[in-house]
């Protein structure tokens, strides 16, 4: 039995792509190990969003093809957005590397495996229009109790500081049937949290159906017994719609929570990142998701330091995440990539600035977090446990305020048993910047509780 080591790289969608992979290699025979001294083959998905991203992908393709060279590993395979956008780069530098699959060319994973052990070098990239299936079961890598479901591939908006449509080609939405045999596979295997993910997940099925079906998609999921949350994330502003907004609002699975990607609040910036919304509207958005689910937590991003942002835009951008007082913020100093428009703009930012900026949004919304998480003492919060610290008795647990892997944690202190999946109430006693401390109530429980 071929033994193979299996590295996801970049973001959580390009992590069902790994999972999705691992299960079809699984189901061929294929033994899945985590030792990379040990492995015949060593397959790297890979990501190539922002620099740090690509440098990443690139280091970690050099350090596992020094094993090729040894000649312990008999096959090197890169997968993934770097090999989709750098093959003849990865080909040329690279000799180690055996095998070369674009995005949307995963499904030919097997194939590519047996002749690249066969002595052939294989590379393979489908039409961007492709919409991959691969007909196996995945392989959970987030422990079993709650995974992402990626309902759709590529993205339309072309934003002037993003390289992912010409990686991952046009919008098309995974069609609602095989999202839901996903859903409920996942469901009926242990998964009490599904994580809705896309490039933007706002639009899906107005290309299938003819009409925006987020709502509808999550209608049909929340009939499934076994779930107990169902979280949505990167929903662009200007596509937010009434009828999905409504039925987050009423359905008690789905968690109020909601990732919005805003970039910038300076109408001159959102218009050189091709954004389609106005400070203004972002405002009345804000303000009118808050008004109709008063407990909304609300997740944005921001990128600072865009080509020509001047410090007036600069702290514009302060003071209107000090007036909206998001429940959780990320902040990314601009990174400018080849082929997209920004790169070549004039008046780029030096590195410095970029995160003198960043740090000052950061620093700014560690205290609008760390003063949200003190007016939560005293409250009782459903969670879901996702661990435990080693030697202490105390759990790690999450509410429907985070997010797995970009939001904080409530760390829990009890003497009871307690397994990573189960759902219990905790009354916090402690606030830190991103984290809470609290206590158990009473025993585990599925009912769900905002």
């Amino acid at each position: 039995m071929r033994k193979i080591l299996f590295i996801s790289l970049g973001c959580d969608k390009n992590l069902v792509d790994s999972e999705e992979m691992l299960g079809l290699l699984a189901k061929h025979g294929y033994q899945i190990i985590d030792d990379e001294t040990y492995a015949d083959i060593i397959v790297i998905n890979t990501c190539c969003f922002i620099s740090d991203a690509k440098e990443e992908s690139i280091q970690t393709i050099l350090e596992m093809a020094e094993y090729r060279k040894a000649g312990s590993c008999k096959v090197l395979a890169v997968t993934g957005c770097l090999a989709q956008r750098y093959q003849e780069e990865i080909a040329k530098e690279i000799p180690e590397v055996d095998v070369i699959l674009g995005t949307t060319a995963v499904e030919e994973m097997i194939e590519a495996l047996e002749a690249a052990l066969g002595g052939s070098h294989y590379e393979k990239y489908a039409d961007l229009d492709y919409l991959p299936q691969i007909p196996a079961k995945r392989i959970l890598t987030t422990g079993g109790h709650y995974a992402y479901l990626k309902i759709a591939e590529g993205c339309d908006k072309h934003c002037t500081y993003c390289i992912i449509p010409k990686l991952r080609g046009r919008y098309r939405s995974v069609p609602m049937e095989r999202l839901l045999e996903q859903a409920r596979t996942l469901a009926e295997e242990g998964v009490r949290e599904l994580i809705l993910v896309a490039q933007e997940t706002t639009i899906y099925g107005q290309d299938l159906y003819g009409e925006k079906s987020l709502h509808r998609l999550l209608e049909q999921i929340c009939k499934i017994p076994e779930l107990t949350w169902i979280r949505v994330m990167y929903c662009y502003p200007e596509e937010l719609y009434p009828k999905l907004i409504d039925t987050i609002r009423k359905e008690p699975k789905i968690c109020h929570y909601l990732d919005i990607p805003i970039q910038h609040a300076s109408d001159r910036i959102l218009k050189r990142m091709g954004r389609k919304t106005s400070r203004s509207e972002l405002e009345q958005m804000i303000t009118g998701l808050r008004q109709e689910i008063p407990d909304i937590v609300l997740r944005t991003t921001l990128i600072t330091g865009f080509p020509g942002e001047t410090q007036a835009d600069h702290e514009e951008l302060l003071e209107f995440v000090r007036a909206m007082q998001f429940d959780r913020l990320g902040v990314f100093a601009y990174s400018p990539e080849e082929d997209t428009p920004a790169a070549v703009m004039e008046e780029q930012i030096p590195e410095e600035v970029k995160e003198a900026r960043r740090a000052e949004l950061m620093e700014l919304q560690q205290e609008i977090s760390m003063r949200k998480g003190e007016a939560r003492i005293g409250q009782t919060l459903f969670c879901m446990v996702e661990g435990a610290i080693p030697q202490e008795s105390v759990y790690v647990a999450r509410t429907y305020a985070d997010a797995p892997d970009v939001d904080g944690y409530l760390f829990v202190n009890t003497g009871e048993p307690l397994m990573s999946g189960d759902f219990v109430s905790v009354e916090v006693t402690e606030a830190m910047e991103y984290d809470l401390i609290g206590n158990l109530i009473g025993e585990p429980r599925d009912e769900y509780s905002q």
